[in-house]
């Protein structure tokens, strides 16, 4: 087996165990390309089909094209594909840079408090309709105990404190110095009742992984991580207002994969373009510690 094999069975058994072993599962989609890896492989795991609902946090600042894509890709392979929002907060203008927030405070209220209250069921959900192409309410309000995430260890420092099966509280808080031990790949599916879990198939890949198994896979990727004549190209999507494009002259896959493997960006951080990351000290393990992505 190559190393890509390696990776990709592992993320599959993964995807087994967690089907098998919970209940109310669901998949988080950001549109990225970590988590459409994930929509990939999980398609895998089921010979085509997705047994869980996907769902993605609408924060209404994402670049329009990451919609349209979303939006036919759900169609295309009919997707359960939900919605959830912070209505209030933007409603009420609680966002950055429309109000008097900080990018931060913006992140909490837009994806910490949009997602937590979504999966509880608290909040309205929208469901994609495959005649119509439309959202229409999901009048399913069940909770979602078990999130399955396209989280990586090496693209930013909290994220690699996770473990590959996650607990957190019932309010998704999490407690990073109290994570199960996983050694040699033994994890613990047995949590106490209330315990909201996040899953993380992709934990051990990397960001030269993900981009050689899309080269591989051919799998479809938004365009907006390659260069249209501008010397510059997203490496990490997020909030247009808070998210830069880098230097760069790869128009397609495999030129970012050479980019990569040149050393170009050996030293700078993949969420080097992510303003919200800079703020405040460790602001995104803060946010991640209250629930955030």
């Amino acid at each position: 087996m190559t190393h890509l094999d390696e990776l990709e069975a592992h993320s599959i058994y993964v995807f087994r165990e967690s089907y098998r072993e919970f209940k109310d599962l669901v998949m988080l989609w950001s549109i990225g390309k970590d988590s459409t890896v994930l929509l990939w492989l999980a398609r895998k795991a089921f010979f085509g089909h997705v047994p869980m609902p996907l769902m993605h946090v609408d924060t209404h600042y994402k670049v329009p094209a990451m919609i349209t894509y979303r939006n036919q890709i759900a169609m295309d392979w009919k997707l359960n594909l939900i919605t959830g929002e912070n209505t209030k907060a933007l409603n009420n203008k609680q966002t950055f840079p429309d109000g008097n927030i900080d990018r931060l405070g913006c992140c909490k209220n837009l994806k910490s408090e949009a997602l937590k209250h979504t999966l509880s069921g608290e909040w309205e959900r929208k469901k994609i309709n495959h005649n119509t192409g439309q959202f229409d309410v999901d009048e399913n309000r069940a909770p979602y105990n078990g999130v399955i995430v396209g989280v990586r260890a090496d693209e930013e420092g909290s994220r690699s404190k996770e473990r590959c099966f996650s607990p957190r509280d019932k309010d998704n808080d999490w407690n990073v110095d109290d994570q199960p031990p996983e050694l040699w790949k033994h994890y613990n599916t047995d949590f106490a009742p209330g315990t909201h879990l996040r899953i993380h198939p992709l934990l051990d890949w990397t960001e030269l992984d993900i981009w050689e198994y899309i080269e591989r896979e051919q799998i479809p990727i938004i365009d907006l991580y390659f260069d249209k004549g501008t010397g510059k190209r997203y490496r990490s999507l997020g909030c247009f207002p808070c998210t830069t494009p880098v230097e760069s002259t790869a128009k397609n896959v495999k030129d970012i994969v050479m980019e990569l493997k040149s050393g170009k960006f050996a030293n700078i951080a993949e969420r080097s373009g992510r303003a919200q990351d800079k703020e405040g000290r460790g602001g995104l393990e803060v946010l991640r510690r209250d629930g955030y992505m």
